[in-house]
């Protein structure tokens, strides 16, 4: 979590109380709505300035996301669609920002979850395979904006267990992001998709949650899928990710002893996420990495 004194997120130089801090300017109805939301929750409400660039580097992790997945095909490895990542990402200005994260820093500009990986799987040389399903996640930083969306690839025909996890996550993305709006708890979010996951007999990762992302790839607030009692309310200029993570089997996870990054069901049954970036509007939401392709469900 970023604090007044820390340095401004866009590298002026300058301390973030006196450049991007959203409050500067006034004391109207947005500034004190940022400042409760600060103070109570430490929540950064977006300014519109903001916004745009989080939507710039939002349309660009779907657009990258897109061209990762219709590449995606049996013979091709992790390697190379995070190669190819690479090559995009820099042709348009920006950075991977899971590249070198983290403790251990993660080694690959992408992630890339195959079968019984829940999250945070890392590309390598292993060819894809007919019947595998993969979840791959792009997060950009373009203009010191950030910019996080996954989706789900069926290479070829899978067996009914992985089709029916991969398309319940689905459901429980799209049916949770449809009730926010301003007002709504975040403890609702996971309620929509504990039920969604409960009626298709698939249980919810609660090991791991959504999160607040734009102005830093991870801010507050932590987003639960599974059921929760945050009882903090949507408002608009809240930016977040919401990113259920379904197992066919038990919640459960566990993390890879030597990568010490990816995390596998624990009883080895298959998994399934999909994610996308959402603003908080005035009268709703946005998808902000909404496909540009018109392309969704793959």
């Amino acid at each position: 979590m970023i604090s007044r004194n820390d340095l401004c997120w866009c590298d002026s130089g300058k301390k973030w109380k006196k450049c991007h801090f959203p409050v500067k300017g006034g004391s109207g109805p947005f500034q004190e709505r940022a400042k409760k939301f600060l103070k109570q929750y430490g929540i950064v409400l977006k300014t519109p300035d903001q916004i745009e660039g989080i939507r710039r580097s939002c349309k660009l992790a779907a657009n990258i996301l897109d061209t990762l997945c219709h590449k995606a095909k049996a013979g091709v490895t992790t390697d190379e669609l995070n190669t190819i990542a690479e090559e995009l990402i820099a042709k348009a200005g920006a950075k991977a920002a899971p590249l070198g994260y983290g403790n251990p820093p993660f080694p690959k500009s992408i992630c890339t979850s195959l079968n019984d990986v829940i999250c945070h799987g890392i590309p390598d040389d292993r060819p894809l395979q007919e019947g595998d399903i993969m979840n791959i996640d792009v997060t950009c930083i373009l203009g010191g904006y950030f910019g996080d969306c996954s989706k789900m690839v069926i290479i070829g025909q899978t067996t009914e267990e992985k089709k029916r996890v991969v398309d319940v996550s689905y459901e429980c993305l799209m049916r949770s992001i449809a009730i926010c709006k301003p007002g709504v708890l975040i403890s609702e979010i996971g309620d929509v998709i504990e039920a969604v996951a409960k009626e298709h007999n698939c249980s919810v990762v609660n090991q791991f949650v959504g999160h607040g992302v734009g102005l830093q790839f991870h801010e507050a607030p932590q987003v639960p899928h599974h059921t929760n009692r945050i009882a903090i309310p949507l408002e608009e200029g809240m930016t977040f990710t919401i990113e259920p993570m379904i197992n066919a089997g038990e919640r459960g996870a566990e993390i890879d002893s030597t990568d010490q990054w990816t995390a596998y069901t624990v009883d080895r049954k298959p998994s399934a996420q999909w994610e996308h970036t959402i603003l908080i509007t005035a009268t709703g939401h946005e998808i902000l990495t909404k496909s540009s392709c018109g392309c969704s469900h793959h």
